[in-house]
């Protein structure tokens, strides 16, 4: 028999599915006991095993996809959407000298919440800098952005602009903190791709339900674990696409010298040996994990690549998303993959701008330089996004996120250049549900400080799963006890 192949599991006791193989029930009772594994229905001798939650919303849904922009590296909220003329009127003069000493140094919030990487706290960074850029009112409700954003600025009246956010590492493992809700000092956790992706499962048979583009966070600041699972199981993890038709991913195309028959009596080959090894292995995640890979791979050697090519889009889609200029190219073309792979169903697309540590938009040094080469390669396209989902009747399912792990300080660093600055920062979404032209929250009048409404990442996440239709408090895996401010709260102000 077949059982009689293989040590004793159990400590001597037969699974209910091994038992209904041996008993000849061959590839087809193979074949069955790997479905009811995978939809939950059957279950070995190991009652505390992890079942996930079968795709079902726990409350009426408002979007069907997330597209998650991420700037690594620290964005100056006070020169994008948060601007303080008072950085202006009182710069040169140091937070002592000015009218926001007892603000900013007699805060409860100050050094309170804040885990040091380095061990030692960060310098205070004291002689207020100046605003390097203007800044104006936009749309019929009159936000304030920076002049840095003039193609997102005509979608002003889409956003919802949140200036309250805060986080407790002020190194760039803020990068992963932002992705999990946990500083670095306490280990890896699931991501909020990776919640989606365990709480709702797929929409498409095709392509992944969680893609990541872009070059991830360095090993410094969380690396893959920044759109990992953990403890869900690497089923639920992102997975890395390049923007490359010809190579999407590594081993993406069955290779010129593989006809489609062969591949597919491959397939059909592997599938077999999977599902036997299934029903020995029920409680193995990393064996679950490889079969949906590889029956997943397949399917995807197919779709992904055309979902790569965007030279089957208009020149007009090309020229909204800025791919004629060399500019906004890069930026553009994974832009536009975004909203590809959620037209074709892909509930969740990470788009990582920007390098690990000390790259992308960490200006403390020439601020004006990084700042404005870096709005130049993602404004255009950004604004060419919300665009073009609007005129597709795709925004109201499809919810943006822009964020980035934290701010900059008033203060000036290297005499042209900001610090990290986790007390006070901004993010914004769109579409999905969320009020358009809107801001909520606020910071203190020079951005030290969220003092109104203060938001910490994980609000993010519940706004997120509450769009989705899931309450994250339902999403508890039994062994993994989580902290309250691992749930959030779903941000109600801004949700339409």
């Amino acid at each position: 028999m077949l059982h009689s192949l293989h040590s004793a599991n159990c400590c001597g006791r037969v699974s209910r599915r091994t038992f209904l193989a041996d008993m000849g029930m061959g590839f087809t009772g193979l074949a069955l006991g790997a479905f009811l594994h995978r939809e939950g229905t059957a279950r070995g001798d190991t009652a505390a095993g992890l079942v996930t939650p079968a795709g079902r919303p726990h409350h009426a849904p408002k979007v069907k996809s997330v597209i998650w922009l991420f700037m690594m590296g620290g964005v100056s909220h006070v020169e994008s959407f948060d601007p303080k003329p008072a950085l202006s009127k009182y710069a040169g003069k140091t937070i002592d000298e000015s009218p926001f000493k007892k603000a900013v140094l007699e805060s409860p919030h100050y050094r309170k919440n804040v885990m040091d990487f380095a061990v030692t706290p960060r310098a205070l960074m004291n002689q207020l800098y100046p605003l390097q850029i203007g800044y104006r009112k936009h749309g019929q409700s009159g936000i304030e952005m920076s002049d840095w954003w003039p193609h997102l600025a005509t979608c002003a009246d889409d956003l919802a602009v949140v200036r309250s956010m805060w986080t407790t590492d002020n190194d760039h493992a803020a990068q992963l903190q932002f992705h999990t809700g946990r500083h670095v000092f306490e280990g890896f956790h699931p991501t909020i791709g990776s919640w989606v992706h365990y709480g709702l499962g797929a929409l498409s048979d095709n392509l992944p339900q969680f893609v990541v583009i872009g070059s991830p966070p360095g090993d410094c600041c969380g690396g893959v674990a920044a759109h990992g699972a953990s403890y869900l199981g690497p089923e639920h993890a992102g997975v890395r696409l390049v923007v490359d038709p010809k190579n999407p991913l590594p081993f993406g195309t069955p290779g010129v010298t593989v006809t489609r028959e062969e591949r597919k009596g491959q397939h059909e080959l592997l599938r077999d040996l999977n599902r036997m090894a299934a029903v020995e292995y029920p409680d193995d995640p990393a064996m679950r994990a490889r079969i949906k890979a590889y029956e997943l791979a397949a399917k995807m050697q197919m779709a992904v690549p055309e979902v790569m090519d965007v030279q089957a889009e208009t020149p007009a889609a090309h020229k909204l998303y800025g791919l004629d200029s060399p500019t906004t190219a890069a930026y553009g073309r994974q832009c536009l993959v975004a909203r590809r792979l959620v037209e074709r169903g892909v509930r969740f697309v990470q788009i990582y701008d920007g390098g690990g540590g000390g790259g992308g938009w960490d200006a403390h040094g020439k601020l004006k330089e990084n700042h404005s080469s870096n709005c130049a390669r993602v404004d255009r396209p950004i604004a060419g996004l919300l665009k073009d989902l609007k005129q597709r009747g795709m925004l109201d399912e499809t919810l943006i996120v822009w964020a980035t792990e934290f701010g900059r300080t008033p203060g000036a660093e290297k005499s042209d250049g900001r610090d990290h600055h986790p007390y006070g920062f901004s993010v914004w979404l769109a579409g999905g549900g969320i009020k358009g032209g809107v801001v909520h929250g606020a910071t203190d009048e020079i951005g030290f400080h969220a003092v109104e409404n203060r938001h910490y990442v994980t609000d993010i996440h519940a706004t997120i799963l509450h769009q989705f239709g899931l309450d994250p408090h339902k999403l508890e895996v039994p062994g993994h006890k989580r902290l309250e401010v691992d749930f959030g709260k779903p941000i109600g102000e801004i949700i339409a």
